[in-house]
């Protein structure tokens, strides 16, 4: 591949192991981002450096300790896969000048990726991304600082570095740990073979909650499937939380732990939009913590009725942590969350935390001592009703380029509904008049087209649903 198709899409630089992710490239990326470090004034800072439990991960930090070193940029090494939110949690701990992490989150085995984030700690945002990708379409091979790795540790340029007490003592701080060690609740968790291993575990066995757990070993092919704990890659956990009467809820992290899946004591799924919903109902409730929410264009509207239950703005965001990470960053919100299962809240990391998601919400059901579903029907009785699903429609780049110019001029009505409203803050979001709602967007990460679908009841969300994939794929 050349220099040039190198982009960094919501959540970094991500590519194929071998073919478009290699060494040189890693090194050419590596690069630029010392570069910008340098330009932003920031090099006598030191750069956080963690991988997650993808093949190779440890290598590749390596490579890019070599390169930092190369350019007299002092590194920090995770002594062990670490997870994306605990990187995040050093960078602000350690005043870093930021923070370079080797994952691809909860895409398959054969990808990796580079996620950077800079001194604030939060995702980069598209004005540092875009001088990165200036960066390296401007390096030449002559350009490449490398300093061998024995030379760089014998200078003192990079040291070992353990974050997980320090990450620990600030989890304390979020959470009511005496609700979930004096409630009994006994815990399912599914790490999905990655880095929340020995994070998540060791927390709950410190504050003495019991807990069964799966999957909680290294394997670079995640089992054959993909790391994201989503309905159908949870269904061990979900057979495990069925089998055992003793469990009370199902927890579940994906590759780097900054995404969270929840499954209630029947071996339910519970959709991370309603996860979301029912956390900001609670910490409003239990914390009095003051500020609005965000949530991304493709997040339920639900969170908009617990919003309006509680007199609180609402922040919507294009898809990507970074843009809610920066509200996190401002102390203007609660909580922020995304669909794809991704929340922090406010004096936290302004970066996904699937560890923290899962432990408040295991914290929730303690105290109020009864399942997801009869809080969900509480919060549904109050606010109203809101199902939501998404469908991923794999496109040729012919078939692709086709549809987006067909949404150059959205349509006026879909399955015989009017169309109330556009919203293009992020793909074509198409609003009815009852509020439910399509969002079509080219995902940024993947090669698909995502469909969003919200409305009030099942046969609408169907009757959208079909509607919406009928107009994707037709010419």
């Amino acid at each position: 591949m050349s220099k040039t198709d190198i982009k960094f899409g919501t959540s970094g630089w991500r590519g194929i192991l071998a073919d478009d992710f290699t060494i040189p490239n890693v090194r050419l990326v590596v690069q630029a981002i010392a570069n910008y470090i340098k330009s932003s004034k920031l090099s006598s800072k030191p750069v956080i450096v963690g991988y997650d439990t993808r093949f190779m991960g440890g290598g590749f930090a390596e490579e890019a300790i070599k390169v930092l070193s190369g350019n007299n940029i002092k590194t920090l090494l995770c002594n062990r896969d670490t997870p994306t939110p605990v990187i995040a949690h050093e960078i602000i701990r350690k005043k870093a000048a930021g923070g370079i992490n080797f994952t691809a989150s909860h895409n398959p085995c054969n990808y990796n990726g580079i996620k950077f984030s800079p001194e604030w700690g939060g995702p980069a945002l598209p004005e540092t991304t875009k001088q990165i990708e200036k960066e390296i379409k401007s390096i030449n091979e002559a350009d490449l600082k490398v300093m061998e790795f024995d030379k760089a540790k014998s200078k003192g340029l990079v040291k070992s570095l353990d974050p997980i007490n320090s990450y620990f003592k600030t989890l304390k701080g979020k959470l009511d740990t005496n609700i979930l060690a004096n409630s009994n609740i006994y815990l399912a968790i599914d790490t999905l073979y990655g880095t929340a291993t020995g994070y998540i575990d060791r927390f709950l066995g410190e504050i003495e909650v019991g807990y069964d757990i799966i999957h909680n070993y290294k394997d670079a092919y995640f089992g054959g499937d993909s790391p994201e704990p989503s309905e159908r890659q949870l269904k061990p956990l979900v057979q495990l939380v069925k089998e055992n009467d003793d469990i009370q809820l199902g927890i579940a992290t994906d590759g780097d732990a900054d995404r969270f899946g929840i499954v209630d004591f029947d071996g339910s799924f519970i959709e991370p939009n309603i996860i979301i919903a029912l956390l900001l109902d609670y910490l409003v409730e239990t914390r009095g913590y003051k500020g609005g929410v965000a949530r991304s264009v493709a997040t339920t509207h639900l969170i908009d009725a617990v919003a309006r239950k509680h007199n609180i703005e609402v922040f919507e965001t294009p898809v990507g942590f970074k843009y809610i990470g920066e509200l996190l960053a401002e102390d203007k919100i609660v909580i922020g969350g995304e669909e794809s299962a991704g929340l922090s809240i406010k004096g936290h990391v302004p970066e996904k935390d699937g560890i923290l998601a899962c432990l408040l919400v295991a914290e929730m059901v303690a105290k109020k001592n009864c399942p997801l579903a009869v809080l969900i029907q509480r919060l549904y009785k109050e606010v109203g009703t809101y199902l939501t699903k998404r469908v991923n429609i794999s496109l040729t780049e012919k078939e692709k380029e086709r549809f987006i110019k067909k949404l150059k001029a959205p349509p006026k009505s879909i399955a015989g509904e009017k169309i109330v409203r556009v919203n293009k803050t992020d793909g074509t979001k198409l609003i009815l008049e009852d509020g439910s709602w399509l969002l079509m967007r080219a995902s940024g990460t993947e090669p698909v087209i995502r469909l969003y679908v919200e409305s009030h009841t099942k046969v609408k969300l169907k009757k959208l649903a079909k509607a919406g994939e009928d107009y994707i794929c037709s010419k």
